[in-house]
């Protein structure tokens, strides 16, 4: 980035929120753009899932916009600057990447990540982590957070030998959810489906699939199959009513065959 491009941006945010700059930048905080961070950061997604070049550089233009708000709100009731949240990741990434700035090797990426997690151990601000599983954002997805606990436990040695191993898991967590749902107690019930979740996760990462990925292709994937079925009984002037659960699977099936052309 040309440092005059860079240092137009940081104009433009100091005057929205300057004596004469807009009301609603004047009036946010940190605790009112936390829906703004999280919605721009799903919109970079969308344009990534969409493989649109264009609209990635839209949409990070717009989540970069939402990071410079925060600066500048810490700015302006004194905390730190822009610049300082510059040099702090600047700083960061050449000490966790000793393997590109300095002399020791990392010959994979699970060498790289196990040096990264050892060091992040040794820098300021991580004194109070007594856990290898801390540090993990509770407010992440839950697939998503499930993975990254799996991973971390897996760094250190706590994880199945194969694939193999995680199977049988899959299925002793469904016979649980059986015996569960014959007892009828709810409180049980969900806390067997959470297990075959997080098992379902193990899964995933031993397959190497993001199951936070996986599951909003499956939803994207329902919902069109399932727009595909309302098109249908639309044009044959039927409703979902009209059919019974077979015939309605049989306008399922011709949504599919449609996605598959």
């Amino acid at each position: 980035m040309h440092k005059e491009l860079f240092d137009e941006l940081v104009q433009v945010v100091a005057a929205l929120r300057g004596e004469n700059g807009c009301p609603w930048d004047k009036a946010q905080t940190h605790e009112t753009l936390k829906a703004d961070l999280i919605e721009e950061t799903y919109e970079v997604i969308e344009a990534i899932d969409a493989k649109a070049p264009e609209k990635i550089q839209e949409e990070l233009g717009d989540l970069l916009m939402v990071v410079m708000l925060h600066a500048q709100i810490a700015k302006d009731q004194g905390d730190f600057s822009i610049n300082e949240v510059v040099r702090t990741v600047t700083d960061k990434l050449i000490r966790r990447h000793p393997h590109v700035f300095g002399d020791v090797d990392a010959k994979d990426t699970e060498t790289v990540l196990q040096n990264w997690e050892a060091i992040k151990w040794n820098e300021t601000g991580y004194e109070d982590r007594k856990s290898v599983l801390d540090g993990v954002p509770e407010s992440l997805p839950g697939l998503l957070r499930a993975q990254k606990i799996q991973n971390k436990a897996a760094r250190v040695g706590f994880d199945w030998d194969s694939v193999a191993d995680v199977l049988p898991k899959l299925e002793e967590e469904i016979e649980e959810i059986k015996a569960s749902v014959k007892k009828g107690d709810t409180a049980e019930i969900e806390m067997e489906i959470g297990d075959l979740l997080f098992s379902v996760v193990n899964l995933c990462r031993f397959l190497d699939v993001q199951a936070e990925e996986a599951l909003r292709q499956s939803v994207r994937k329902f919902i069109y199959r399932f727009q595909k079925m309302e098109e249908t009984l639309e044009g044959r002037g039927k409703t979902f009513k009209d059919y019974d659960l077979a015939g309605l699977d049989l306008i399922w099936e011709e949504a599919k065959q449609q996605e598959k052309l």
